[in-house]
């Protein structure tokens, strides 16, 4: 292989006229882990992972345990020692070969690191990845929290089903999220010896708002802005090639998460991306359904106070 980008990337890179500089960050993409990566996700106590359902959808997930549930045992190898909720899709993902997407978020130190690949290994505690792709990301647009665990607050973890049009609670949790988690593939189908495709899942953020919710009788869009980032555009090359997005939006006050099917599209011009200033493109998301899980999130979650040295997220 050539390039570490698959044509969906590459088009996209083209036409946002960055492929001589998208082609510097080869060497950011390994095929194994760096030490400090393993370090890293072994201090995590909340893993995001990308899967896709039997019907080609993709879906973003959350799993939560103690510092080390998450560990590397070499570094080829990434160990999940944890299940997703009864009624998340993942659950059913979870099988030898199956590709997945993986993101290691530390918000309050605004660090994240990506690994993707294939399951190796089930056990009754979780699954073992080998490692396809290794990569770390910016901290830019990630809002900074520190999350601490709940003590004696009963979690549920049984899903609210949501149609296309989202409820009035669903969206209002989008309304007012600064941050989301969005899952996408490179195709309903991969090549097995091709590291470039697969499913990925990565982190989208900004000032509450930054998502914009239109409800027609039937359906829900969401219009979520494109800022200028590390000019990889894995997300938006998988979605040039594959237009279905997988969208997870947490909710850090009450601890509720949103899970959402959508069809994609990108818009690289036009009134809707007028509105965000210092956006280059606009990703749509035409929600198909969804499942809202009350309290799934065991921490509770404390924000810096403004200061000199607090980095504002976003421009818009």
């Amino acid at each position: 292989m050539t390039s570490p980008f698959h044509k969906g990337e590459l088009a996209v890179q083209a036409q946002s006229g960055v492929l001589d500089e998208a082609a510097m960050l080869g060497k950011m993409f390994r095929s194994y882990m760096t030490e400090q990566h393993r370090e890293f996700f072994a201090q995590l106590p909340m893993l995001l992972v990308g899967s896709m359902d039997d019907a080609g959808q993709p879906w973003a997930s959350m799993l939560f345990g103690s510092p080390g549930f998450v560990h590397s045992p070499d570094v080829l190898t990434l160990q999940v020692d944890a299940q997703p909720a009864q009624d998340d899709p993942l659950r059913a993902a979870l099988r030898i070969g199956a590709s997945l997407g993986v993101l290691g978020i530390q918000l309050q130190t605004r660090r994240r690191n990506r690994m993707n690949g294939r399951v190796q290994k089930l056990t009754s505690q979780g699954f073992t990845l080998e490692v396809e792709q290794s990569f770390g990301n910016c901290p830019k647009f990630i809002s900074a929290r520190t999350p601490q665990w709940r003590e004696g607050m009963p979690l549920t973890a049984a899903a609210i089903i949501e149609a296309g049009r989202l409820s009035d609670a669903a969206a209002a949790l989008v309304t007012r999220a600064d941050t989301c988690f969005i899952a996408s593939a490179s195709a309903p189908a991969f090549e097995a010896d091709d590291t470039r495709e697969g499913v990925d899942v990565s982190h989208r953020g900004g000032k509450p708002g930054f998502v914009r919710v239109q409800r027609a009788p039937d359906t829900t869009r969401l219009y979520m802005p494109d800022f200028p980032g590390n000019k990889a555009f894995n997300t938006l090359g998988n979605i040039a090639r594959y237009p279905r997005a997988g969208l997870l939006v947490p909710d850090f006050a009450s601890g509720d998460v949103l899970s959402l099917a959508c069809n994609a599209e990108i818009l690289w011009d036009g009134p809707e991306l007028a509105r965000f200033q210092g956006a280059e493109r606009m990703l749509v998301l035409s929600v198909q359904r969804g499942l809202y899980f009350p309290r799934l999130m065991p921490f509770r979650w404390t924000q810096p106070l403004p200061g000199p040295h607090v980095e504002r997220t976003g421009s818009w």
